[in-house]
């Protein structure tokens, strides 16, 4: 009888921690143009705020927050919400498109190991890629052998923080009308 107590007890008291911790989150949604913009909420990276078309959701602290959109082509979009718990607050923005730069430019891009497509040997990593210390998109977009980052011949510092593939903190020099590959390995 003691035991069937102790362990209501505790299954009870496991609901109610569980309910308070719900209660201290909520979510957020962005949708708008364009769709891959790196999602910050109070300056933290979530990931794009969504692939394909469709916009990701994700789980955030409960109150006031800052959100901002990023992507190097455009101009950054911020707004103040508050974060409800246990709802999604939806975000819409239309980021406006920065002028287009002139080159000449070099590419940079990760690759994979192995012989590589035109396809991402990296699907699903949308750890933020950052160039001197500027978000620039996410591993992802940046891999395949068709795609990568324009860029001004010069020096650069990249600097990639992914669950796959590990800290990635690199000083590159960029060549115009080459393409600068980083290596991506799989992290241990």
């Amino acid at each position: 009888m003691r035991t069937s107590i102790l362990l209501s007890l505790i299954v009870i008291s496991s609901s109610v921690l569980m309910f308070a911790a719900d209660d201290q989150e909520g979510a957020i949604k962005a949708s708008g143009k364009p769709t891959g913009a790196g999602l910050f909420v109070n300056g933290k990276y979530l990931g794009p705020a969504g692939r394909f078309s469709v916009a990701d959701k994700y789980t955030v602290p409960a109150g006031e927050a800052e959100v901002a959109l990023r992507d190097p082509r455009y101009e950054e979009y911020t707004t103040k919400v508050t974060i409800r718990p246990g709802k999604t607050t939806k975000v819409k923005y239309h980021l406006k498109k920065l002028p287009t730069p002139q080159g000449p430019f070099g590419r940079l891009r990760f690759g994979g190991g192995a012989a590589e497509s035109f396809i991402s040997v990296a699907a699903g990593d949308t750890s933020a890629v950052y160039v001197n210390d500027r978000f620039m998109g996410f591993v992802d977009e940046l891999n395949n052998r068709g795609g990568g980052l324009l860029l001004p011949p010069g020096e650069y510092s990249v600097r990639v923080s992914s669950p796959m593939y590990g800290d990635i903190n690199q000083k590159v020099t960029i060549t115009a009308n080459k393409v600068t590959v980083i290596p991506l390995k799989q992290a241990k």
